[in-house]
């Protein structure tokens, strides 16, 4: 084997290895990412779920005490209407205030804590106290009649002013523990006004759910009670729920915490927003075991779906390099046996180059520098159209690439043109310009022109329409949009010309059948092309030409509309009235 050959053979293994890793290092990041997608998507519904259970058993929760505090404020409007009572708190007589109270909350405090569910129809309370018109506790003559509490339990009762609305709170009593209480307004019968207050003790609601091991409590005073957790893991969330409640301005949140050891997910609400009584919160903590385990076994269903697709993903990139580097090695083979052709074409090609760098050098204008190659390669092509010994195809080939000259020479005179515009060198020798007889003939020529699709033109435009410019770059400006209208028609279709007069300007409107431009489409752009496919091409500076000669003029070209197969362009140019002939 040629060394040649074996460099071809050592380039085409390459190709394939790095088609092989580019398309692994694809798959493999593909499912990677597929992975923490489902990682991601398992945990969010995991939190979401228990969210979800939260927020359930805690509107359960709320549901119960609005009914219950319902049913107190019902008794308390009662009792505050009860003449006994009534009497005693606006005569200030303390004395009888509790005695005179005793029957009527007698109900409350006697009997058993009701179940749960009957929580809110069955009103069982732990203790009452009565505020005076200051917010202080007014302390009952037998507190065993009344529910005992000790001075320190006491003592959160009081308020520092008497409450509009019905308050809610949460008191340490004794053990540690936690209960409710609920401040009602007494309004004065006669003025309206509140004078007392009457504070009822409840033992609070809490949520159970022994299907998802959720557990629930009372935070408050910054202590949390949640007997049943351990004193030590009470500890290490109380610090938790402390830094969380003083770091953050909403009511409600949640956070992953440990609790012996093992992960949860805890839950906080703001109980009473809004009271008089100091913040407290409910917090419940969730098991996340059931949770972990169930997004272990799906990482691990995951990972084998994922090593299974890159077990697929190297079967098929294998085999996927190994048959795209089929065309390459022929290619390359190909391009072996064509080296000396390539060699000699760009030897060639590098005279060629030479040649037009030393014409550039050697040239003192500008145009030349572009015009001269191009003149010598069509002078060349009509040499050979010349000849008689070449073959048919060959002299249609060679008529194709003169016809390119042509056009490739019109390119050049318009960059050259819109260079010196640039440039700020071209400057208009302002004249009267008759573009009545300007348009006449180019439409005359119009048919002439190659590849002439079959249209129809329709004229509306008067005689005699004088315009203020150069007449070989307001010929210009009209053959541009007359071959724009011919080249991008339908076949059958039509050309429409029409102009009118107005004080200072002519304007000249040219449409055309054929396919609609897009409305965001920029096409006065420089070398713009169409987006949307199309079977007729162009080099992309005739409008722009156009409308920079239209502005040059004095004028301008803009797209009036594009719609319905129908196309128009509009062109303003300056009226010839006020022009002074040229001495």
């Amino acid at each position: 084997m040629s060394s040649a050959a074996q460099s071809t053979e050592k380039s085409v293994a390459r190709f394939r290895t790095r088609l092989f890793t580019a398309m692994m290092v694809t798959v493999a990041a593909l499912t990677a990412f597929g992975y923490y997608l489902a990682q991601r998507k398992v945990t969010a519904d995991a939190e979401r779920n228990l969210q979800q259970n939260f927020q359930t058993e805690l509107a359960s929760l709320h549901r119960i005490e609005a009914l219950r505090h319902a049913a107190l404020t019902d008794r308390c409007s009662v009792l505050a209407a009860n003449p006994r009572i009534h009497a005693s708190i606006e005569d200030d007589a303390i004395d009888l205030l509790y005695p005179s109270a005793k029957d009527e909350l007698r109900d409350l405090m006697e009997g058993e804590e009701p179940p749960r569910e009957q929580a809110a129809q069955w009103l069982h309370a732990n203790f009452y106290r009565f505020l005076d018109n200051k917010g202080a506790i007014i302390r009952p003559s037998n507190s065993s009649d009344v529910g005992d509490l000790d001075d320190k339990a006491e003592a959160q009762l009081a308020l520092r002013k008497l409450p509009d609305t019905q308050q809610i709170g949460y008191i340490r009593v004794g053990g540690g523990a936690i209960d409710e209480v609920i401040a009602v307004p007494l309004l004065s019968t006669g003025t309206g006004e509140v004078i007392s207050a009457l504070v009822i003790g409840f033992k609070p609601l809490e949520i159970e759910n022994r299907q998802t091991g959720m557990r629930s409590g009372i935070w408050t005073n910054g202590r949390l009670y949640l007997p049943s957790l351990p004193a030590s893991a009470q500890e290490s969330l109380n610090d938790k729920v402390v830094a969380a409640v003083a770091n953050s301005d909403i009511d409600e949140d949640n956070f992953r915490v440990d609790v012996d050891g093992a992960p949860h997910l805890l839950f906080y609400k703001r109980l009473n927003p809004g009271s008089l009584f100091p913040p407290a919160y409910e917090i419940c903590v969730y098991p996340m075991a059931a949770s972990m385990a169930q997004l272990h076994r799906l990482r691990w269903e995951i990972g084998g779906a994922g090593a299974l697709l890159l077990f697929a993903g190297f079967i098929a990139s294998h085999l996927a390099a190994v048959r795209l580097s089929v065309p390459v090695k022929k290619l390359a083979l190909d391009s072996e046996e064509n080296r000396e052709k390539r060699e000699r074409a760009e030897a060639a090609l590098a005279s060629t180059a030479e040649e037009l760098e030393r014409s550039a050098r050697y040239s003192a204008d500008a145009s030349h520098q572009l015009k001269s190659p191009v003149t010598v390669f069509r002078v060349g092509l009509e040499a050979l159209l010349g000849r008689e010994d070449f073959k048919p195809e060959v002299y249609e080939e060679l008529s194709a690439l003169l016809h390119q000259t042509h056009r490739l020479t019109n390119v050049i005179e318009d960059l050259l043109l819109l260079s010196r515009m640039d440039a700020g060198h071209l400057e208009i020798a302002s004249a009267p310009v008759n573009l009545s007889q300007l348009v006449d003939e180019w439409l005359d020529d119009l048919g002439a022109l190659p590849e002439s699709p079959d249209v129809k033109i329709e004229k509306e435009f008067p005689d005699g329409l004088l315009v203020a410019g150069e007449r070989r770059y307001t010929s210009l400006i009209v053959q541009n949009l007359l071959e724009n209208a011919r080249k991008y028609n339908r076949y059958g279709g039509r050309i429409r010309v029409a102009a009118r007069a107005n004080t200072n300007d002519i304007v000249l409107i040219i449409g055309n059948n054929g396919r609609t431009i897009p409305p965001n489409e920029n096409i006065f752009e420089r070398f713009h092309h169409s987006s949307t496919p199309s079977a007729v091409s162009g080099h992309g500076i005739g409008l722009n030409l156009a409308r920079e000669l239209a502005r040059l003029h004095g004028g301008d070209l803009r797209l009036v509309r594009s719609e319905n197969d129908w196309t128009e362009f509009e062109v303003r140019f300056p009226a010839a009235n006020g022009v002074n002939p040229t001495t």
